[in-house]
C-alpha cells in the first residue's frame, strides 16, 4: 500500500494524471489500484483489475470521481475511484498568424502552453510571450519527448504535409484528450488517405478534428483561434454536436489561404 501512496504522490508531483480505485463494500474491502493512462499497479480480486482500468480511465478523462458496483462469486463490490488529472496542457504545432492568438486565449483558460516548430524565425518568444515553453524542432519528435498524456490538447496549424502527418502521427499515439488540424474537408481527405497508408486505423483517424474548431463563421485568424479553443471545451466538457459539411464554405477558404495560416 505505501508502495502506491509514493507512486501516486510522484504523479501529483510531477503533474502526471492518476486515478485511485478502492474498494468501499464488499469482499476484498480496502484493497486499492492506481491506474495512469497506459499503466496500472495495485491488486484487485476477483479479475476486476481490467474492467476497474478502463472504468477509472473513463472517469479520469471526464475528470470526475465515481463509484461503481461490480459483481463478484462472493457478492457485489462497490468500488470508488477518485481522479487526479493533470493540469491541461495546449501544444500548438507550427507558429503561425492562427497560434499568435490560440496561445493567448489558452493561457487565460488555466492551459500550459507549448509551440512547437522547426523554424526559429515561426518560433521566438517575442512572437509568442504567453507560451509557457517553445520547442524548436521536427514536431513529431518533440511531440513523442513531450509525453503527451489525457489532459493534452494539440492543435496542428502548419498546412504543410510534411509537418502535419507525422506529427499526427505521433498525437495520435498517445493518449491526447484532443488532437485537431487544420485544412478543408478536401485536404482532410487527401490527409487521411496518406495517414491510412502509413498504417493507421480507423478508429485513430476518427480522433482528429478537422477542420479544426467549430464552425463560428470565422475569417480573421482571431476569429479562428476562437473557435479552436471553443471546440476544445467541448471536447473537454463531453460535448459532440459538431456541424454538417455544407456549413464550413466560408471557413475553408480561410484556412487554405497561406496570408492566413503563415
Amino acid at each position: 500500500m505505501p508502495r502506491l501512496y509514493d507512486q501516486l504522490t510522484d504523479a501529483l508531483a510531477h503533474d502526471r494524471p492518476a486515478a485511485l480505485a478502492t474498494i468501499i463494500r464488499g469482499p476484498g474491502l480496502g484493497a486499492k489500484r492506481l491506474i495512469f493512462d497506459t499503466t496500472a499497479d495495485g491488486d484487485l480480486p476477483y479479475d476486476l483489475a481490467a474492467s476497474v482500468d478502463a472504468d477509472a480511465r473513463a472517469l479520469l478523462r471526464a475528470e470526475t470521481p465515481g463509484a461503481r458496483v461490480y459483481a463478484t462469486p462472493d457478492g457485489e463490490a462497490e468500488i470508488f475511484v477518485e481522479v487526479y488529472p493533470a493540469a491541461p496542457k495546449l501544444v500548438i504545432v507550427g507558429g503561425v498568424h492562427i497560434a499568435i492568438p490560440l496561445a493567448q486565449y489558452a493561457r487565460i483558460l488555466g492551459y500550459r502552453v507549448i509551440l512547437v516548430d522547426a523554424r526559429t524565425a515561426f518560433a521566438s518568444e517575442a512572437r509568442f510571450p504567453h507560451a509557457d515553453r517553445i520547442v524548436i524542432g521536427w514536431p513529431d519528435a518533440a511531440l513523442t519527448e513531450l509525453g503527451l498524456d489525457s489532459s493534452t490538447y494539440v492543435a496542428i496549424l502548419t498546412h504543410d504535409p510534411k509537418l502535419d502527418d507525422p506529427a499526427l502521427i505521433a498525437a495520435l499515439a498517445s493518449p491526447a484528450r484532443y488532437v485537431g488540424a487544420i485544412g478543408s474537408p478536401k485536404t482532410h481527405a487527401r490527409r487521411l488517405v496518406r495517414l491510412r497508408d502509413a498504417g493507421l486505423s480507423d478508429d485513430a483517424l476518427a480522433r482528429i478534428h478537422s477542420p479544426i474548431g467549430l464552425d463560428l463563421g470565422a475569417r480573421a485568424p482571431e476569429e479562428i483561434a476562437t473557435s479552436i479553443i471553443a471546440e476544445m471545451v467541448a471536447v473537454k466538457y463531453g460535448t459532440t454536436w459538431r456541424p454538417g459539411p455544407e456549413t464550413w464554405d466560408s471557413r475553408v477558404q480561410v484556412q487554405d489561404d497561406p496570408n492566413i495560416t503563415g
